[in-house]
């Protein structure tokens, strides 16, 4: 179960406690004040090994990040590896286990369903105050107040704006522990995060991605308003809303009005992942928003600002790279790799050029502020792709598939909780399928178990299983799934992990998915680089969520004012301090 952890109130006077300078935090030996947050969405450390090697690297600026910096080769994202649970190991250092976060769509058996239904079909519902309820949650688009726009549908928001006023309050789902009040992004995270330690030690923090709901990287603090008050420039205009020409050019000189790829724009139900070349100019709009943050201004340029303690975005690019089938082309053009040892295909190998050369803008903002010394720059990844051997991409249940082919959620559809059924949200399935049942009478776990494994025998598996996680096995990995105080509300009753190159998602338009535990899906990029590091390659396992207590080590602050860190004891990644990880000093 999780443990008692400190009061917000607590946490604020350990953070405090560190000496700031002009609102930023003091580091030390180290002499960091800002850190430079990158999710590489989807790239895997063959990804860097195959661009940055030799003597003509294809991503020359990640490249030159490595020659002064620790390179980890076995670095591995959350279990599961969603955008959601992976953004949130990394910003708070916790797990699952911990945070309570398994998914963007997901359930929860004590929070209520929303007011209204939300964007993606997640029912509206009544509230029943001080008891267990059991509802579906979403943390994605559908809580926007209108997702068809780049805005959001925030009132009085610019046209290429976004951020915490776009989400619908009516679409949260809710707390009947709380007076059924709508459970905030940051709230529905259990613990604090490195936006809010720095942000309480007097720093500034400021994040862009890709949905207004990942201001959940604020962290809880149990307030309505907190992820305003910690996040001091937020900026997330809405990735899946529909393409419209914006006020960007590519580093390449492409410009982005009118959009490079009308046709795809145009297309029916397009939004920005649906083509190679329009994510990258929706990719530019925040790399564009960190480039105005290092030059002392917010993240659209309309005032001045401090430069950031730490920030960062996400890019998208490469994710779509490795996925996309981009079907208004004739023949479809097809990203992800053309071998088993990560060969980009043309358009991947695109993405990466252009993601390469988006940082390598970033940095030379550094060098021409004069803040490039005193910056560590962090390049992950939420999740990696799975597979890398494109070859072996086999839809489970899509249309053209083997009318035979069932995924896990299809076996089990009549024990599912109802926000899991295709009249509503749907089931929470990629290369990952988790399964919340009724538990009523032959939908207990054990029957439902049995299922999956009569309709998947090893002769003749339709539904790809690789893996089945029940019982103590999911105990292992997590709470015990129930309700308190004996379980956890969140954690599914059985979650399947096919076998490599298996995804559920249904689409004909995607090559691979994430979401799953193999090696593809978890195992990314991490570099962490500043030029007073040497170069060094670490090839010791190491976990994403340990970048949160790294950073807040680099700049001077201690990594146990993160719960998360105190509840699961993650430790700062190896090779970059001293032994002596209380001095600050970098280890080479």
């Amino acid at each position: 179960m999780i443990k008692h952890i400190l009061t917000t109130a607590a946490i604020s006077a350990a953070a405090l406690a560190v000496s700031t300078n002009a609102g930023r935090a003091d580091n030390g030996g180290s002499n960091v004040k800002h850190v430079l947050l990158i999710s590489i969405d989807g790239m895997h450390a063959l990804d860097f090994i195959n661009c940055a090697n030799g003597s003509n690297p294809t991503c020359p600026n990640l490249a030159s990040l490595k020659s002064t910096g620790a390179n980890y080769l076995e670095a591995s994202t959350s279990k599961p590896s969603d955008s959601f649970p992976g953004l949130t190991a990394i910003v708070s250092g916790g797990s699952p286990r911990t945070e309570g976060a398994f998914y963007d769509v997901a359930y929860d058996r004590v929070l209520a369903p929303p007011l209204n239904t939300t964007g993606n079909g997640l029912a509206g519902g009544t509230c029943v105050a001080n008891a267990p309820n059991g509802s579906g949650t979403e943390y994605e688009e559908g809580i926007d107040i209108d997702q068809s726009k780049l805005n959001g549908g925030a009132p009085g928001a610019g046209t290429y704006e976004g951020g915490i006023a776009s989400i619908d309050s009516t679409r949260l789902v809710r707390d009947p522990y709380k007076s059924c009040q709508p459970v905030w992004p940051w709230n529905f995270v259990r613990t604090n995060t490195i936006f809010g330690v720095i942000h309480q030690a007097g720093g500034y923090v400021a994040w862009s991605d890709k949905h207004p709901s990942y201001s959940s990287v604020a962290g809880n603090s149990n307030v309505a308003g907190a992820a305003g008050s910690i996040l001091d420039d937020y900026y997330s205009p809405e990735i899946n809303s529909s393409p419209i020409p914006l006020p960007v050019t590519l580093p390449n000189g492409t410009p982005c009005n009118p959009l490079p790829d009308q046709a795809a724009a145009n297309a029916n139900g397009a939004d920005y992942t649906t083509s190679f070349q329009n994510v990258q100019c929706y990719d530019q709009l925040k790399a564009n928003a960190i480039l105005n943050q290092i030059n002392g201004l917010k993240h659209n340029g309309s005032a001045k600002a401090p430069v950031p303690n730490l920030f960062g975005m996400n890019f998208q690019a490469v994710s779509v790279g490795q996925k996309l089938i981009q079907k208004t082309f004739t023949p479809p053009l097809k990203g992800g790799y053309v071998d088993n040892v990560g060969t980009p295909s043309a358009p991947l190998a695109n993405a990466i050029k252009f993601v390469d050369a988006s940082i390598g803008q970033m940095i030379a903002a550094l060098k021409n502020t004069g803040d490039y010394n005193s910056t560590l720059i962090v390049i992950t990844a939420k999740h990696g792709q799975s597979p890398v051997d494109s070859s072996r991409y086999q839809g489970i249940g899509v249309p053209s598939g083997s009318p035979v082919s069932k995924s896990p959620a299809t076996i089990l559809a009549n024990c599912l909780t109802p926000s899991q059924s295709a009249s509503q949200i749907g089931p929470t399935e990629d290369d990952v399928s988790l399964i919340w049942l009724t538990q009523t009478t032959g939908c207990t776990t054990a029957a439902a178990v049995a299922q999956l494994q009569a309709q998947s025998p090893s002769s003749n598996n339709v539904a790809g299983i690789g893996q089945i996680f029940s019982g103590n096995g999911i105990a292992q990995l997590f709470n015990p799934p129930g309700l308190p105080p004996q379980g956890d509300p969140r954690t599914p009753d059985i979650i399947v992990t096919p076998n490599v190159g298996v995804t559920y998602s249904g689409s004909t338009k995607k090559q691979a998915e994430h979401g799953g535990f193999s090696h593809d899906d978890t195992n990314v990029i991490l570099l962490l680089s500043n030029p007073r590091l040497k170069p060094v390659t670490i090839t010791t396992e190491v976990q994403t969520a340990q970048v949160a207590p790294t950073i807040l080590q680099a700049l001077g602050l201690d990594p146990s004012a993160l719960q998360a860190v105190r509840i699961e004891g993650t430790q700062v990644l190896p090779g970059v301090f001293s032994d002596d990880h209380r001095d600050g000093h970098w280890d080479h």
